[in-house]
């Protein structure tokens, strides 16, 4: 009796820790988070936009369910960020998750809200089909409202809620210019980082002329692929901007390749000598690289003609970066026509080389004549870890403290190069030149967001060596570890035999 009793007392206890457990949950939590890039620990920027919050908050979440659970993921990863962020905001965060695959009313509902669905294949009776899924959410603040029309599995979700809270919460934007006059690209054709920086910036286009001055009230100045002359007296007004303290970034091509007639030129926009007064020049050189992308060659083989893809060294891959706020969560970034990045500066400059070409470069003049067939040895590529990229700080310009971005390829983040349709940059151009911005502006706080998802590392960049290795490993591992669990259980089973069979076993 006493012991049906004592076991009563304990289950008891037991389940009042249990409930105990549970309802200090609701405000204390600890969740660890093992992954590389801190996926799942919310960052300091979101925390204070979230904690901060001076006005309700409702996010609709437009999720279907019973979806295959790759996607389904998504819905879950979505779901506990957002109750992390409700736990933050003290109440001024609410969510509701609504299907619209319920009923046609709810599906059009979330149509008209800016929720596209999209089609994703399903398995079901050894029969594939497809299916209309919905996997966006709309935030509003007051009357205001953001939509994330699409939640695509593995992106920066929480890029993507704060910067939506912030564009709705933020008051007064600073503003960022794009210098114009000298045949640059504009805010338009630079769709995709104009975009990105609209969270927090009025991006806009400013017009250098003999007559105006630059107004102190931009955060920063973008100085990005001119083609023509720039006059020394629009410099010298570059020079009266830095010497108040302005920030500026610079993207420029040095050199320009062209395609169409296989050849690589030179281009002087007559900012040679005052970039190098900085302490920083870009050479009049083409960067090759072994770690390069691709293009689309047309071939004649007999009466045959086809089109096969093929390494173009002068399109280098970087892969290679510092560890600094602009080149943070960065996995890789394509520069066309590249050229390198030289320090000239003294002691009074502080340089910071920020992304380098791999352990396998070279440089080649211009002019030069692009032979798109030709076999690239390993003694094309002497050199290594060129720099490409690279920000400087300290007196520019007289004794004033400033700081610059210089990049040795204009057109990384140009979506509208020749007038015809625009096309889309890879998200690492993009990240490169907000980051850029985000830096030199003083407001970093949503850098360490911008590239906060899952790590794009393609296998085929890996060394053969390396290759080899994983693939044996991945074979070999699950094997060997089912060996070793038989040979363990084995010797268990065998040992305890043993014990049986002493006099003294009961």
């Amino acid at each position: 009796m006493k012991t049906r009793k004592s076991y009563y007392s304990s289950l008891l206890l037991i389940i009042g820790i249990l409930v105990l457990i549970n309802i200090l949950s609701t405000d204390f939590f600890v969740r660890l988070d093992l992954t590389e890039n801190k996926r799942y620990t919310l960052s300091k920027a979101t925390e204070d936009i979230v904690e901060n919050l001076t006005e309700p908050v409702t996010v609709k979440a437009y999720f279907s369910e019973n979806l295959p659970p790759n996607v389904a993921q998504t819905r879950q990863d979505f779901k506990d960020l957002l109750v992390e962020y409700a736990s933050l905001s003290d109440g001024n965060l609410v969510y509701e998750f609504i299907n619209p695959n319920e009923d046609p009313q709810t599906e059009q509902e979330a149509g008209q809200a800016g929720i596209s669905p999209v089609m994703i294949n399903v398995r079901e009776k050894d029969q594939v089909k497809q299916q209309k899924a919905f996997l966006g959410a709309v935030i509003e603040i007051g009357t205001q409202k953001d939509v994330i029309p699409f939640m695509q599995p593995g992106e920066a979700m929480e890029y993507a809620l704060t910067t939506s809270i912030k564009k709705l919460s933020v008051v007064d934007k600073p503003s960022v210019g794009l210098i114009q006059g000298h045949g640059e690209p504009s805010v338009m054709d630079m769709q995709q980082a104009a975009q990105a920086l609209s969270v927090l910036y009025n991006f806009e286009n400013v017009t250098l002329t003999d007559s105006t001055q630059i107004p102190t009230s931009y955060k920063a100045l973008a100085l990005v692929a001119p083609k023509d002359t720039i006059p020394p007296a629009h410099l010298a007004k570059l020079d009266a901007y830095l010497a108040k303290g302005g920030k500026l970034l610079v993207a420029l091509n040095r050199v320009e390749g062209n395609l169409q007639n296989a050849t690589g030129s030179s281009l002087n926009v007559g900012i040679d000598n005052w970039l190098a007064s900085k302490g920083v020049s870009v050479e009049n050189k083409f960067l090759t690289d072994a770690n390069c992308a691709a293009v689309t060659v047309r071939q004649q083989q007999g009466n045959f003609s086809f089109q096969s893809r093929v390494q173009f060294p002068f399109l280098p891959i970087l892969t290679n970066f510092a560890d600094h706020p602009v080149t943070k969560g960065l996995e890789q970034v394509i520069l066309p026509f590249a050229s390198p990045l030289v320090f000239s500066g003294d002691t009074a400059v502080n340089y910071m080389p920020l992304a380098y070409s791999s352990g396998q470069s070279g440089t080649v003049t211009a002019p030069t004549y692009f032979n798109v067939q030709q076999k690239w040895e390993e003694s094309d590529f002497p050199l290594a870890a060129q720099t490409v990229a690279a920000a400087i700080e300290g007196n520019l310009v007289s004794n004033t403290f400033s700081k610059m971005v210089v990049i040795g390829d204009g057109d990384f983040a140009i979506n509208n190069k020749g007038g015809g349709q625009p096309q889309p940059v890879q998200e690492d151009n993009v990240s490169l030149f907000v980051n850029g911005i985000d830096w030199l502006s003083d407001d970093t706080g949503l850098i360490d967001l911008r590239t906060k998802g899952v790590s794009s590392r393609p296998i085929d960049q890996l060394e053969d060596g390396m290759k080899a290795t994983l693939k044996w490993v991945n074979f070999g591992a699950p094997i060997v570890l089912a060996i070793l669990y038989g040979l363990f259980r084995s010797q268990r089973r065998r040992l305890q035999r043993i014990k049986r069979m002493e006099v003294s076993y009961e």
